[in-house]
């Protein structure tokens, strides 16, 4: 009798995670180049294309490079720094920064942040640590070019992901070898290649969430486009092409004319030979001979003149152009890309240009802080092994991303407090003065200590009134003795 043996799920895909796989892999190949055309623009890597007329073959290899768009987006990353994640009650918020600290999220999110203004997205992975149960849970931040989701956009969430990555990351294979992470709302499949040419699984982890445990930080969205878009647009990147294109027409003009040329007019062709009678080379007639030349025969002088040198004023007032046009792109003042003028712009206008970069900037960090939030409550959630409360919100804390004076800052605050409008031992009044979370937590220890020795200071004080007056004769009232330590207490 033959007995037909199931395959067991551990080893084999299913039908339906093999149909999701090669859609979620095709799906991420497919925007692969267009991601890393944005990442050669931002590191100055990109081919310029050059229209073949001023140009000589000679210098086809010259390259030039213009950062304009690595200062636009670093620019607006700069403005959006992380400091702390709390618990919107006021509650102790010491579990969610040991999660944090623990995967160093306050440097790693400056890194998610960059991509996803380069690439247009970026995603947040969230699983259990490596260590054990008595590990945070791993928040990691995973390249666009590695990691794709499928979407829900009723839902605004991911209802698969895969992440196609190097094996020895995680197992012991070899360098070169690729293994795909596919994660479902029930489990996590670690896949690597077969030799039959598929994928063969290695690892199911069964964490049964019901979500996916990934989280999509999108930059630039819409409504018919939830994916993301970058900030190097198609703009950014035809003026960064236009502004390398004249830049090496000014590298071009330099080599051709950047020693003015001369021409002499009835000169013997003697003065073109050394004393063999051999011709001299251009170079050797142009910096020695012209200015030895010798009278003919009827004693006159060659004539000697000079053309006009290339003037490069009109090359760096188009330069100058794109400047200003790039501004407006990435919302930057001019004089952040290179462009200046006689007349220095005083503070009030530099803030005023700074006013849409401001605006953008608080922007991403209502989107982006969104991302962090949710991608903590999935931490939590692994943690604990159900999910928080619902009822109780984290928020994330961020550095002001405008640029106020110090002492701008520290005034409207005063006011605030002496108008009764908030307390002056607030944490909030601490925060709008521009303390950051490090220095309010400092305080706020401090606070505790001080508070701790008037107390104790006080105690004393009465304590020594009380036996003082016992000393000298004087019955102390039981009952006021009494009343003494308890209203200290």
């Amino acid at each position: 009798m033959t007995v037909s043996i199931p395959d067991l799920p551990l080893v084999y895909l299913s039908d339906d995670e093999l149909a999701l796989i090669n859609m979620l892999r095709a799906d991420m190949l497919r925007d692969r180049h267009a991601l890393q055309l944005r990442d050669a623009y931002f590191n100055g890597e990109q081919l310029v294309r050059d229209l073949g007329i001023s140009i000589p073959p000679q210098l086809k290899s010259l390259h030039t490079v213009i950062g304009w768009p690595r200062v636009g987006v670093e620019s607006l990353e700069e403005r959006l720094d992380l400091e702390a994640f709390r618990w919107a009650d006021g509650a102790d918020s010491s579990e969610l920064a040991e999660i944090a600290e623990a995967n160093d999220l306050f440097d790693e999110s400056s890194l998610a942040h960059l991509d996803a203004l380069v690439y247009g997205r970026e995603y947040l992975a969230v699983g259990s640590g490596d260590c054990g149960g008595d590990c945070p849970p791993l928040i990691s931040a995973e390249s666009p070019l590695d990691m794709t989701v499928r979407w829900d956009a009723r839902v605004r969430m991911s209802t698969a992901a895969l992440r196609e990555c190097a094996a020895d990351t995680y197992l012991e294979a070899g360098p070169e070898e690729r293994m795909l992470v596919l994660y479902l709302p029930d489990q996590t499949v670690m896949c690597l290649p077969s030799e039959s040419g598929g994928w063969e699984v290695v690892d199911r982890d069964i964490h049964g969430l019901g979500v996916v445990p990934v989280v999509r930080m999108a930059n630039r969205q819409r409504t018919a486009d939830r994916v993301g878009r970058s900030e190097i647009t198609p703009e950014v990147m035809s003026i960064t092409d236009a502004a390398c294109r004249r830049l090496m027409g000014m590298e071009v003009a330099a080599e051709f004319f950047g020693a003015p040329q001369r021409y002499i007019l009835g000169a013997a062709e003697s003065a073109f030979q050394d004393a063999e009678g051999n011709a001299k080379s251009a170079w050797e007639t142009y910096v020695g001979r012209v200015l030895a030349l010798e009278r003919d025969e009827d004693g006159n002088l060659p004539s000697v003149g000079q053309f006009a040198a290339h003037d490069p004023t009109g090359m760096t007032k188009i330069i100058d152009l794109y400047a200003r046009i790039m501004s407006s792109q990435f919302g930057l003042p001019p004089h952040m890309l290179g462009y200046t003028t006689d007349n220095p712009a005083s503070a009030d206008a530099i803030r005023s240009t700074e006013a849409k970069l401001v605006k953008r900037s608080e922007r991403r960090i209502r989107r982006f802080g969104a991302s962090w939030q949710q991608a903590m409550r999935l931490a939590l959630w692994i943690r604990d092994g159900e999910p928080p409360d619902k009822a109780r919100r984290i928020e994330t804390v961020w550095r002001n991303p405008a640029t106020p004076t110090v002492a701008a800052q520290v005034d409207a605050t005063v006011k605030l407090v002496q108008a009764g409008v908030l307390p002056a031992d607030s944490d909030v009044t601490l925060e709008m003065a521009g303390f950051t979370e490090a220095q309010r937590q400092r305080v706020a220890a401090d606070r505790r200590r001080t508070a701790g020795r008037a107390g104790s200071t006080a105690l004393m004080d009465r304590l020594a009134e009380l036996g003082s007056g016992t000393s000298s004769g004087v019955a102390a009232d039981p009952s006021e003795a009494d009343l003494g330590i308890d209203d200290l207490g």
